[in-house]
């Protein structure tokens, strides 16, 4: 998580005196980058990063180490903070590996999507994942990646003409039905795309049946329902689409 991610997610932040900014500075350097330890130089370029002012952190940090309970533990090179404190901010604002995982999955992912509308796609999905909407993020994330499949068979030729001739063996009602660009598909549902992508030997059998899945998936979180989608859930449509679908169709 970036720093200014963090921010974000700290109601009135700005607003926050600097016992507190620091005591989170110090967790964000301890907990994102790494750092068993920090001194004077790192938290003033948390300060920097955010374009804030810095308060005279020299005098801060010996204080906070001071206060009894502590916040900081003194250490050789610098400072640590105290357990019990930063247990408490991973309380409130760690995060669980996997969510880590999928924010940088989706967040390389815009170098290497090609076109604007899967680049929408892209940043409806990780808004969604980032504000925990994960119904809306699996909707996304089957866009995503079915938007990358209808231009991975139109952009090339051979694979247009292998999907075409497939129509009618797969669908004999859509006779006289030829795909020339993404629009075409309209004719279709994504299903059958899906079934004339088998018949043509387009794509394998695995990843048939990951897209067979997750479009069940997909219907399930864009249909009103009592049912409830949860962070693993989500987890699992985002890294099966971005890693069998669009990063491995190209």
């Amino acid at each position: 998580m970036e720093l200014r991610e963090l921010a974000q997610q700290v109601k009135e932040f700005d607003a926050l005196p600097p016992r507190e900014k620091i005591r989170l500075f110090a967790w964000h350097l301890h907990t994102h980058k790494g750092k068993s330890s920090f001194d004077n130089a790192a938290i003033r370029g948390c300060y920097d990063e955010l374009h804030l002012a810095a308060p005279n952190v020299a005098q801060y940090l010996p204080r906070l180490a001071e206060f009894r309970p502590p916040d900081l533990v003194k250490v050789r090179g610098g400072y640590k903070l105290e357990r019990s404190v930063r247990t408490v901010l991973d309380s409130k604002y760690g995060v669980h590996h996997s969510v880590l995982h999928v924010s940088k999955l989706l967040a390389d992912l815009p170098t290497k999507v090609p076109n604007v509308a899967e680049k929408t796609f892209l940043v409806e999905a990780m808004t969604c994942y980032r504000a925990e909407a994960y119904r809306a993020c699996i909707v996304m994330a089957w866009n995503l990646a079915f938007d990358h499949l209808l231009n991975w068979i139109v952009n090339d030729p051979t694979r247009l003409a292998a999907f075409n001739t497939a129509i009618t063996k797969r669908y004999p009602k859509h006779t006289g039905i030829v795909i020339k660009n993404q629009d075409h598909f309209e004719d279709f549902k994504e299903f059958e795309v899906i079934e004339i992508c088998q018949t043509a030997s387009l794509i394998s059998k695995n990843v048939i049946e990951i897209l067979r899945e997750k479009l069940k998936k997909r219907n399930a979180a864009a249909h009103p329902s009592q049912v409830v989608f949860v962070q693993s859930q989500a987890d699992d449509v985002v890294t099966d689409l971005v890693n069998n679908v669009v990063l491995s169709l190209v």
